[in-house]
């Protein structure tokens, strides 16, 4: 064809799509944007293929100027979506070494816990000991308190014969 008119092929191969592509954008263009057909062919003038390029964003207009600013947006809120997942990892951090030095604290109370309990067993059992030795020294200080008391009568109170001679007067 003449250098002005290209085909659908033409301007496929060199855009680097495939002919369906160039197809899909020829039907999303509107009516006035539209090329031409010759019989079954659409024959692309250099106004058509400024409109298919426009509408792929080839060319540097408001289009492919907002596509930049979309991208450049897109870029920031993808740095602060990475930032803000750093800073979320900090805390998460954070908060397993919190956890960890909970967990020991805990883990500290409970033998401290168990350590008195069994001092509160030695204790008692010393307790009950010392009871046991105390009943003992009084039981054995009343048994020897006793004999003593009876010794003591025993000396105070002469015995008594039942054959005692008593001198009536």
């Amino acid at each position: 064809m003449s250098e002005n008119l290209k085909t659908i092929r033409e301007l496929a191969d060199e855009l680097g799509v495939s002919k369906q592509r160039i197809q899909q954008i020829i039907a999303k263009l509107s009516p006035k944007k539209t090329p031409s057909k010759q019989g079954n062919r659409y024959v692309l003038n250099s106004k058509d293929v400024y409109n298919i390029k426009e509408s792929m964003g080839f060319i540097n207009d408001k289009l492919s100027t907002n596509i930049t600013k979309n991208r450049v947006v897109d870029y920031d809120v993808y740095l602060d979506a990475i930032n803000s997942l750093k800073e979320k990892d900090e805390q998460i951090k954070a908060l397993l070494e919190v956890q960890k030095k909970t967990q020991n604290l805990l883990d500290q109370q409970q033998r401290l816990s168990l350590q008195d309990k069994k001092n509160l067993e030695e204790y008692k059992s010393e307790i009950k000991d010392l009871k046991a030795i105390t009943t003992k020294e009084t039981t054995v200080e009343k048994k020897d308190r006793y004999h003593q008391n009876n010794l003591e009568k025993r000396v105070n109170n002469k015995p008594k014969n039942w054959w005692s001679f008593n001198k009536r007067g």
